[in-house]
């Protein structure tokens, strides 16, 4: 894999950003995307997505959840239109299909919030299909991949687990984001902006653990974290996405 360095002195003041969110009346509106690629609609994920846009709306800004599961669309064709020179679609993605309409809308928006679950320590593979044809455009050839992206939008990843904090930071971030995690968003940083991270760590991720091949998790250790410690990680979801509709 290949390590991306970000290079943090390119990164402008947020006041001199172009992306603030603009005027309404009296109050400023914001327009945040928050990508779901989780196939359950009303779990964890989604859960974590809810609070998100919850906070968004705190703070008067406007928050859409796309269900890309429920989109007929795939991922990168390798055909290379979004890196032709003075072509028609030069930096966005030629293809059409479902998906095109909302890459179009991202790329005018003032953030965009990725939420997956995490699948053999990495993203949904849905996420991977989403990500290369919005974030691969937005890059050039040259020797320091730079973003051409139409504007430096807020960003934010939220991920869902089975696993604990210790394996996550250890086998998918790993040190310098070596990991698949960390490679994931050093991409996202360095086309946008550093995203804020929301993790919600040892799921409870079937209704009946007993009628389900799952002897490896402690049941009982998973009811106490949904007890006690999802609803924090909810509570910071929200938090996270009235931070990002006040910068």
């Amino acid at each position: 894999m290949t390590k991306i360095e970000v290079n943090h002195s390119t990164i402008q003041a947020k006041s001199a950003l172009p992306n603030d969110c603009k005027e309404s009346g009296t109050q400023k509106q914001c327009k945040i995307y928050i990508i779901n690629s989780s196939p359950r609609k009303g779990q964890n994920t989604d859960k974590m997505c809810q609070s998100f846009k919850k906070g968004v709306e705190e703070k008067g800004g406007e928050a859409r959840i796309v269900y890309l599961n429920n989109l007929n669309f795939k991922g990168c064709r390798e055909c290379f239109a979004c890196k032709l020179k003075n072509g028609k679609n030069y930096g966005k993605c030629a293809f059409s299909d479902e998906l095109t309409s909302i890459l179009n809308d991202i790329s005018h928006s003032d953030g965009i919030a990725f939420a997956t679950p995490i699948f053999f320590g990495d993203v949904s593979g849905v996420m991977k299909s989403f990500t290369e044809r919005l974030l691969f455009p937005n890059i050039r050839y040259d020797k320091d991949f730079t973003s051409i992206a139409p504007k430096k939008l807020r960003t934010a990843v939220i991920y869902t687990m089975n696993v604990t904090k210790e394996i996550f930071e250890n086998d998918y971030l790993r040190a310098n984001n070596s990991g698949p995690i960390g490679l994931f968003e050093s991409w996202i940083e360095k086309i946008y902006r550093k995203p804020e991270r929301i993790c919600g760590y040892n799921t409870y991720q079937f209704s009946d653990y007993s009628k389900y091949d799952a002897e490896i998790w402690d049941v009982n250790n998973k009811e106490w974290q949904r007890q006690n410690i999802f609803p924090k990680e909810l509570k910071s979801a929200y938090e996270a996405g009235k931070q990002m509709a006040s910068m």
